[in-house]
C-alpha cells in the first residue's frame, strides 16, 4: 500500500527566532532509514514523519566556536526534534494499523451469503505478489494448473478468508447452506428400530439441510473443507452438500465425471467418493473425478437407516412391493456374483452346500463365487464345486488385534472379497445362512447396503459390495487403526463404512429371540416355517443345523444359546438338506466326536431340567435317514 510523499515547510518564530525553518516530511522507510527509529522498524513497506531543521546553502546550524549559551540552544534544539520526531512516529504508527486493518476487513466483510460473488469477482482482479503467493499456497498442487480466472469454482464449508483467496484464482461462489443443530445425533439417523412392517405409520428419517441449488450455475469444480469426528452428522451434511452440487451442477466431460476437491486430515467417506475415483493426492487434498450417475444413485437413497432402501410395501398400499421390478440384470455389462468365505476349518463345508443349492433353488443364474484357503480337504473342494461353487483359492488375512488360535484370528480374510475386481457388484452371504426366496435385486443396490444388527451397526452376513484393488488396498492399511468393536470383521467393517443403507430383515433375517416373549416366538416361529416362504434368508445364529440331530435344535440344551433355538427354523434347514442329492449330504455328517458333545449337552440340560424338555427327545442313530415333519416330545 504506497502513499504519497508530503513535504510541510514550517518557519520557527518565538522561542528559537535564530533557528531556520523546519520541515516536516512523511517518507518510506524502505527509501530512507532514519537515526531515531530502530533497524527493526526499517522494513519494506512503512512509513514515518521526520522533524528536520531546513538549512539554508552555506549556513552552519551549530556553531562549535560560538558561546556556551549557543551550544545548549544547538541542544536543546536537537532534544526537541528527537522528542516531536517520536512522537509523529507513535502517532501514525497506530493510525496506519487502523487504516489497514479497515480497508482488508472492508475487502472480506461482505456475507458470502449476500454478496460473496461480486466482492470476490471484484478483488480477483487485483493480484499483488504477497497475494499470489498466500493464495497459491492454498490451492493444492493439482489444481495449480486447471484454475484460471474463469474457472467456476463451487466453495462449501469455507470461511471468508478461504474464499477470499479462492476468489483470486477463479470465480470462486460460496454455497449456503444451513448447518444441522448440535442436537441433531448419528442415532437419529441410523436408529437400532425401524417399523420396517409399517404396523404404524412406517419409518420416516429427520431432514438434513441441503443448499437450494436453483441460486447456482454450471461449476467447474467443487471445492469442500470436511471435518473429521467419526460418525457426525455435520460431517455427512458436508458429503452430502457436496455430492448434491457435483451431482446436480457440476460441469460433466466426455466420460460423465464431475470434479470434486475435498481438504480433509482424513479420508472422504468411501461410501460417497470412491476410492477409484481419487485421481490427485497433494497432502490434505484429494483429487475425485466421480461418475455424476453414481452420485446421483446414492443420493435418491434414504439419508440413513432411518428409512428401507428397499421397500417391502408398494408406497401408500397395503400391496407387497413386486421385487421382480428389480429381478432382472441391472446392466448387460455388469458381472454379478453371490459370493461366501471359508478358512481356517472345514466345519462350514455343509453350510456352504446348502447356501449353494439354496440359492440356485429360487431360480438365480447369477455366479456362484467361493474363497478358500488351504484348510479345506480336496474331496470337499470337490463337492463344493457339485453343489454349484466356482473355487478360488485365498492367502488368509490376520486380524492383528485378535489372540493367536482364537476364532477371530482370521476373520479378516473376508476382506479378499473386494478383490473380485472381475465383477461389478458382489452379494456376499455367510455360509451359515438358508436363502429362501430369490435375491437378485440386492444387485441394483450400492456399497454397502446390509440389514441392522443392533445400535448404528449393519450385519455383515448377507452385503452388497463393490470389489475395487483399491479398496482393498485402504482397508488393509487401516487393519493396524481401527478398532473393531466385537474383535471381528463386522465390527471392523463398521467402523469404516459408517454411513450404510438398510434392507429390510426380512432379506437377512436373525434366528434369535432376544425378547424371549411369547408374542416374539409365535411370530418368528411362523416366518420360519411359512410355505411359500416370506422371509428371503434365515441366518442361523447360535449352534448351526448341521451341527446338531436332525429332531431338534440343539441349542436348546445349552444355558446361554437358548435364544437362538428354533425347532421351526431347523425344521426348514432340514427340508432343503433332505432335497440334496446323497452324494452331497454326506459332507453333512459329523464326527463322532460332535456327536459325544452332544451327548454330554443333553444330560447337562436334563442335570438343570430345562423345562422345554428336549432334552427327552430320541434321536435317530443315522443321520442320513429322511425324517418329515418336527418330532414330539416323548
Amino acid at each position: 500500500m504506497l502513499l504519497p510523499f508530503y513535504v510541510f515547510d514550517y518557519p520557527t518564530h518565538g522561542a528559537f527566532p535564530h533557528q531556520p525553518s523546519l520541515t516536516l516530511s512523511l517518507i518510506p522507510l524502505r527509501q530512507r532509514s532514519s537515526p531515531f527509529l530502530p533497524a527493526s522498524n526499517h522494513s519494506q513497506g512503512a512509513w514515518a514523519f521526520i522533524y528536520t531543521p531546513a538549512v539554508a546553502s552555506g549556513q552552519q546550524t551549530v556553531d562549535s566556536m560560538g558561546s556556551g549559551g549557543g551550544m545548549m540552544k544547538a541542544i536543546a534544539s536537537k532534544g526537541l526534534v528527537v522528542k516531536i520526531n517520536v512522537a509523529l512516529l507513535c502517532f501514525f504508527v497506530f493510525a496506519y494499523v487502523a487504516l489497514y486493518d479497515h480497508s482488508a476487513t472492508k475487502m472480506v466483510s461482505c456475507s458470502l451469503r449476500a454478496c460473496h460473488m461480486k466482492k470476490v469477482e471484484g478483488v480477483s482482479r487485483r493480484k499483488t505478489g504477497r497475494e499470489t503467493r498466500t493464495t497459491m499456497e492454498t490451492v493444492p498442487s493439482f489444481l495449480r494448473t486447471l484454475l484460471h480466472g474463469s474457472t467456476k469454482i463451487g466453495l462449501v464449508n469455507m470461511e471468508e478468508e478461504q474464499a477470499f483467496e479462492w476468489g483470486l484464482v477463479g470465480r470462486a461462489t460460496a454455497v449456503d447452506f444451513e448447518p444441522v443443530s448440535d442436537n441433531f445425533k448419528w442415532e437419529d439417523l441410523f436408529p437400532e428400530w425401524i417399523d420396517e412392517e409399517e404396523d404404524n405409520e412406517g419409518p420416516s428419517c429427520p431432514e438434513i439441510p441441503l443448499p437450494d441449488l436453483s441460486r447456482y450455475g454450471e461449476m467447474d469444480v467443487v471445492v469442500a473443507e470436511l471435518p473429521c469426528r467419526a460418525r457426525d452428522v455435520f460431517r455427512l451434511q458436508v458429503h452430502l452438500v457436496v455430492a448434491n452440487l457435483a451431482a446436480r451442477r457440476g460441469r460433466r466431460d466426455a466420460r460423465g465425471e464431475v470434479r470434486v476437491a475435498l481438504r480433509s486430515a482424513c479420508r472422504p467417506m468411501m461410501e460417497l467418493f470412491r476410492c477409484d475415483d481419487l485421481v490427485a493426492r497433494d497432502g490434505e487434498w484429494w483429487m475425485y473425478e466421480a461418475e455424476a450417475w453414481r452420485l446421483e444413485a446414492k443420493l435418491a437413497l434414504p439419508v440413513g437407516s432411518c428409512n428401507l432402501a428397499l421397500p417391502l410395501w408398494e408406497k401408500g398400499t397395503d400391496v407387497v412391493y413386486d421385487a421382480s421390478k428389480l429381478a432382472g440384470p441391472a446392466s448387460p455389462r455388469r458381472r454379478e456374483a453371490y459370493a461366501t468365505v471359508l478358512h481356517s476349518s472345514d466345519m462350514y463345508v455343509c453350510g456352504a452346500i446348502a447356501l449353494a443349492r439354496s440359492i440356485t433353488r429360487t431360480g438365480s443364474t447369477r455366479d456362484l463365487v467361493l474363497l478358500h484357503d488351504t484348510s479345506i480337504p480336496h474331496d470337499k473342494l470337490q463337492a463344493l464345486v457339485a453343489a454349484g461353487w466356482t473355487l478360488r483359492q485365498i492367502e488368509r488375512i490376520r486380524n492383528p488385534r485378535a489372540r493367536k488360535g482364537t476364532y477371530n484370528e482370521y476373520n479378516y480374510s473376508k476382506l479378499r472379497l473386494w478383490q473380485l475386481t472381475d465383477y461389478h457388484v458382489v452379494v456376499f452371504i455367510d455360509a451359515d445362512v438358508l436363502v429362501l426366496r430369490n435375491l437378485d435385486l440386492l444387485f441394483h443396490f450400492p456399497q454397502i447396503s446390509a440389514t441392522g444388527n443392533d445400535g448404528v451397526i449393519f450385519n455383515s452376513g448377507v452385503m452388497v459390495i463393490e470389489p475395487s484393488n483399491c479398496t482393498f488396498n485402504a482397508l488393509m492399511a487401516l487393519r493396524e487403526d481401527v478398532v473393531s468393536y466385537n474383535g471381528g470383521d463386522q465390527g471392523f467393517l463398521n467402523e469404516v463404512f459408517v454411513w450404510w443403507h438398510r434392507l429390510p430383515r426380512r432379506v437377512n433375517f436373525l434366528k434369535n429371540f432376544w425378547s424371549n416373549t411369547t408374542a416374539e416366538a409365535s411370530m418368528k416361529n411362523h416366518l420360519f416355517a411359512a410355505d411359500p416362504p416370506e422371509l428371503y434368508s434365515i441366518h442361523y445364529l447360535g449352534i448351526k443345523p448341521w451341527m446338531c440331530y436332525r429332531e431338534y435344535d440343539c441349542n436348546w440344551n445349552i444355558g446361554d444359546q437358548r435364544v437362538y433355538a428354533s425347532d421351526a427354523a431347523h425344521a426348514t434347514w432340514w427340508k432343503l438338506h433332505d432335497d440334496m442329492d446323497e452324494g452331497l449330504r454326506k459332507f453333512c455328517v459329523f464326527s463322532e466326536k460332535r456327536r459325544e458333545q452332544l451327548e454330554q449337552e443333553r444330560r447337562q440340560a436334563a442335570e438343570l431340567e430345562f423345562g422345554d424338555g428336549h432334552w427327552r427327545l430320541k434321536t435317530t442313530s443315522d443321520r442320513r435317514n429322511v425324517t418329515k415333519g418336527v418330532s414330539t416330545l416323548v
